[in-house]
């Protein structure tokens, strides 16, 4: 894809909530209307749309429901959190290929009030998952735990360190409205004492349950120049399935810890104008605090082994080396499948987030790391 081609000019967002009345296509639809009065681009303009395979609300009625002409492009992403950045990347590519010219992504998920995929009835296991299942790896949280294990065995990473990602963000959530833990403060002290949900980590180390919807508008850059509001350009993207990869787990690669990030990093870069020491905001994908540190090692922000220490000092608060989910990310802000950090990106670029870095020329918005993912780059 061409660097700068494509931009997004409009985004929009439901509240959050533990639980929400409306359905998922309700929500959708008030958060792709939104974004599209924030770009002030009518809905029969609209002729592309990108989601995620987990999406209940379909691209038909969807379509049929906002009254948009005639849909050229329609795609989904799948890996759950690793799609967020990809729906926005692939609508890029068409309407820089010509395949649309207005293009809408979202993602609405009544995560809090619905069921837990694992908490359902029991199902046949897939071909990697045969292999962990029977021995007590149930959930996502069990996962990473592992993996969190075994880095803390590795570098000697300590719970103090998941703690600097946990209170970082929620520090960050306290200065924004639209937060669930907006006015929820964390001690370090609260942090250490809270429950386990699967050792070592405890309450705060996972993400919220919420329900809410979230969406942005894309056009081609020469529209987007006299666009109501200051254009983010998508100015990289790329996705990453490494070779031998066990989604979550990683165990059939050499090496567990060099997860998806590794190799999406790899591509983002190497079309990029924006090294890591030139990224001056990220929002990283935060379902789990562990994920921030290894997403920092993977996307180049430090060398292998030393994402835990990177977060110690203030590394990844306002102010530091690399502040990181500016509005309280998936553990303090929503979690949406990670959808919010694109919007927190947008707004990093027009300089309206609620904890705004000064003059972030450039923001990188990434998926979950553990599983096929995706990594934006975004740019003023």
């Amino acid at each position: 894809m061409s660097k700068d081609a494509a931009a997004i000019v409009g985004i929009g967002e439901t509240r959050f909530a533990r639980q929400l009345e409306a359905s998922e296509t309700r929500l959708a639809l008030e958060a792709i209307l939104a974004a599209l009065d924030d770009a002030g681009i009518e809905p029969r303009e609209v002729d592309g749309l990108a989601s995620y395979t987990l999406e209940t609300s379909d691209e038909v009625e969807i379509a049929r429901s906002l009254g948009t002409g005639d849909v050229t492009f329609f795609g989904q992403v799948g890996y759950g959190g690793g799609a967020g950045p990809a729906t926005v990347g692939h609508l890029a590519m068409a309407i820089a290929a010509g395949q649309c010219r207005v293009g809408v992504a979202w993602r609405s998920r009544k995560r809090g009030s619905g069921q837990r995929p694992w908490a359902s009835a029991p199902r046949a296991p897939t071909a990697a998952a045969q292999w962990t299942r029977p021995f007590g790896l149930l959930r996502p949280v069990d996962e990473i735990a592992l993996l969190t294990r075994r880095y803390m065995h590795e570098y000697g990473a300590t719970r103090e360190h998941l703690a600097n990602v946990a209170l970082s963000v929620r520090e960050m959530a306290n200065a924004n409205p639209r937060a669930v833990m907006h006015e929820r403060t964390l001690s370090r002290e609260e942090y250490m004492a809270a429950r386990w949900i699967s050792e070592p980590l405890c309450l705060y180390d996972n993400c919220l349950e919420t329900d809410g919807a979230l969406a942005c508008v894309l056009v081609a850059a020469d529209r987007a120049r006299d666009a109501r509001q200051p254009p983010a350009y998508v100015h990289a993207f790329a996705q990453g399935l490494p070779r031998q990869h066990h989604t979550m787990l990683n165990y059939w690669c050499e090496d567990p810890l060099r997860g998806p990030s590794w190799t999406c990093a790899e591509q983002l870069y190497r079309r990029s104008d924006f090294q890591p020491a030139e990224i001056p905001v990220a929002q990283i994908y935060d379902a789990f605090s562990p994920l921030v540190i290894l997403s920092l090692e993977g996307y180049g922000f430090c060398a292998r082994g030393e994402g835990a220490a990177f977060t110690e000092g203030g590394g990844i608060a306002l102010g530091g080396r690399l502040p990181v989910n500016t509005a309280g990310g998936g553990l303090s802000e929503a979690y949406v499948h990670g959808f919010n950090l694109i919007l927190e990106g947008v707004r990093q670029i027009r300089g309206t987030s609620p904890n705004p870095v000064k003059d972030a020329e450039s923001c990188l918005v990434t998926g979950g790391e553990g599983v096929p993912t995706s990594a934006l780059v975004l740019r003023r």
